[in-house]
């Protein structure tokens, strides 16, 4: 899998086309992103202590399910629910190993904050006491450059598990491989994700207006827009969403008639057109067909315009879409053929009486 190097404005592409995937089921993405929002604060609340830590080790397997729900969709394919749980049936133990491994980056970056100059703001914080302005100024400098390292380190951990779970999930790689790869496509393409989340800041800033709103419609875009940069970076290729399961509709140039009774009848007159070429087809030649003078009755009841009598069954049927064979009239290619077959065994019957 080759890792193909993009232009800066792609971080702008891939968060539209993310956007633009969501516009296609909104609800059901909706749902998506906030059933996991909605498990960690249930684990949290029921274990204080080890929920963040379970949430953080299934984070992968969840974001594997969003992936597999993207190429569903993707492929003209209606996403489910239950595509985000589809980590817990396969590759389960490669997408746990990749969340074990970002909780212990994790550890290991905020215990260096901790050594440093995040301790003192802890302990700022729980003495509750107040502190000269020469004090801050210590204290904060040292409290700035912890957040700084903290950021910095987070940063290749961050680039390492990104396209990790699709890896895992869609690729069969194993985890240090799907996260060597995820790390190097980031690092040839650190000039659009620069751009991607400069971007994904100016819009966070606007979820805060709309902290609601806002919420529901960035996280999905976020999630999505991670698949499109997996297909332009790894695959070489642009998210193409096929129109199976999500049609478009021009409503001012729709037909608003009745479709299914003109399907319907369009699938009539094909199959008459082939009954009666298949009847002209298996009929004998004029000279072969024996005669028969119709009963005169039946053309005295022979009604008057464009209904006729099937000569076989007597039923009224339009005489355009009549089988017309001899100067009668056959409703179907059946009837036609059993008319067929009676005048055939007719001579038979006189030879053999």
């Amino acid at each position: 899998m080759e890792i193909r190097q993009v232009s800066a404005i792609h971080g702008w592409y891939w968060i539209t086309q993310g956007f633009q995937m969501f516009r296609k089921a909104p609800m059901v993405w909706m749902l998506i992103c906030f059933i996991p929002f909605l498990i960690a604060v249930t684990i949290s609340l029921m274990m204080p202590m080890a929920g963040p830590v379970i949430f953080l080790l299934s984070a992968p397997i969840f974001l594997a399910g969003v992936m597999v729900a993207c190429r569903e969709q993707e492929q003209g394919r209606q996403i489910e629910v239950s595509h985000l749980f589809i980590g817990f049936k396969t590759h389960l133990a490669p997408l746990v190993t990749v969340g074990i491994i970002f909780l212990l980056g994790l550890v290991t970056i905020y215990s260096l904050f901790l050594s440093t100059g995040g301790g003192d703001l802890i302990a700022m914080l729980e003495d509750g006491k107040r502190y000269d302005s020469s004090e801050i100024g210590e204290i904060s400098s040292g409290i700035l450059s912890s957040f700084l390292m903290v950021i910095v380190l987070q940063i290749p951990l961050l680039m390492a598990v990104v396209f990790s779970p699709v890896l895992i999930i869609l690729h069969n790689f194993s985890p240090l491989n799907a996260m060597k790869k995820s790390f190097l496509a980031c690092i040839r393409n650190i000039i659009p994700f620069f751009v991607y989340n400069l971007i994904l800041n100016m819009l966070s800033v606007i979820v805060l207006l709309l902290p609601y709103i806002g919420l529901v419609i960035l996280s999905p875009v976020i999630f999505a827009s991670i698949y499109v940069s997996y297909k332009e970076i790894l695959l070489g290729e642009p998210v193409k969403m096929l129109e199976e399961a999500y049609p478009q509709v021009d409503y001012q140039k729709a037909n608003w008639a009745n479709t299914d009774d003109e399907q319907a009848k369009q699938e009539q007159e094909q199959e008459q057109e082939s009954s009666s070429a298949t009847a002209k087809t298996s009929a004998p030649a004029p000279e072969e067909r024996p005669k028969r003078t119709p009963p005169a009755e039946s053309s005295s009841e022979m009604p008057e315009g464009d209904i006729i009598h099937c000569y076989q069954c007597e039923i009224l049927i339009p005489k355009e879409e009549a089988i017309r064979f001899d100067g009668k009239y056959f409703c179907s290619s059946e009837h036609f053929q059993e008319y067929q077959d009676s005048m055939t065994a007719k001579p038979r019957n006189e030879q053999n009486n």
